[in-house]
């Protein structure tokens, strides 16, 4: 990580539920959903700089530099605090890319509190998820990082604590368009809005799978094969699937079972962030 003088994860989110209840007249989807953490993260290195430059380390191929949600969040918090400093950032990614798991959104919500941290400019939570909703809409929740139930294109936040079970993650080999999934003419756009007390009693499911499942048999199999061993189900509009577990012993048995043509990871729900946790250990 170079010279970090700050290390923070980035955590992965899941998608308990996705409700979609209509579009909007702006193009963005009208949604009900339930967000929750795993102890599973890109970790991200920051160390300032004098000169104002902002710098990212380790950056994704395929994503230019200048258009990398890191860079953009950095600048744009750089800009609205009329900050002189910069910051060297090293990235080491572990998120897959389109996998639904928000790693983009949680590298972005990490830079701001990190940068927030060193360049010590004691910017509420608040004044930084509302930044971070103009880079993407799930940056606020990473921001706050407490589980949380969604709604409007995922901006207004309702904490909730949800039970912490273990869960598997699957990782088929494929990258979800988000774009294409919200765009596509099979999509239901119809689901009554729901209490949070409904769906933390009742669950829900998510309105995006059977789309994903027909566009991208990958996903339709690792489904079916998790749905052997657990109820399965699709996080977001990314590629992943999981299942939960009272254990970690129980998850790691099932993982064992995988064929390792289907990567996958387990790791704990969390209600708050690893990089809240860890942030709370600095003060």
């Amino acid at each position: 990580m170079g010279a970090a003088q700050l290390v923070l994860p980035a955590p992965a989110k899941l998608n308990l539920m996705l409700h979609i209840l209509g579009r909007r007249a702006d193009g963005y989807h009208e949604l009900q959903t339930l967000f929750q953490f795993v102890d599973h993260a890109d970790q991200l290195g920051f160390a300032v700089r004098q000169d104002g430059q902002i710098r990212l380390h380790g950056a994704i191929s395929g994503v230019a530099h200048d258009r990398n949600l890191i860079v953009r969040a950095a600048r744009s918090l750089q800009q609205a605090s009329n900050c002189a400093l910069g910051a060297d950032i090293w990235l080491d990614k572990q998120l897959p890319m389109g996998g639904g798991l928000g790693g983009g959104s949680s590298d972005a919500a990490t830079t701001l509190l990190g940068l927030n941290h060193l360049w010590q400019l004691a910017w509420s939570e608040e004044r930084l998820a509302a930044l971070g909703l103009a880079l993407g809409a799930d940056v606020p929740v990473f921001v706050r990082g407490h589980a949380a139930f969604a709604e409007g294109v995922g901006e207004k936040l309702q904490p909730v604590n949800l039970p912490e079970p273990w869960f598997l993650v699957c990782i088929p080999a494929t990258e979800v368009s988000t774009a294409e999934v919200f765009a596509a003419p099979e999509l239901t756009r119809n689901t009554p809005p729901i209490k949070v007390a409904a769906v933390l009693e009742q669950g829900g499911r998510n309105d995006c799978q059977p789309v994903v499942e027909e566009r991208y048999p990958a996903v339709r199999n690792a489904l079916i094969l998790l749905n052997k061993f657990v109820p399965a189900k699709l996080t977001g509009t990314g590629c992943c699937v999981f299942g939960s577990f009272p254990s970690k012993a129980e998850a790691d048995k099932v993982a064992a079972q995988l064929p390792a043509t289907l990567p996958s990871f387990v790791a704990k729900g969390s209600n708050i962030s690893m990089l809240h946790r860890t942030l709370q250990n600095l003060s």
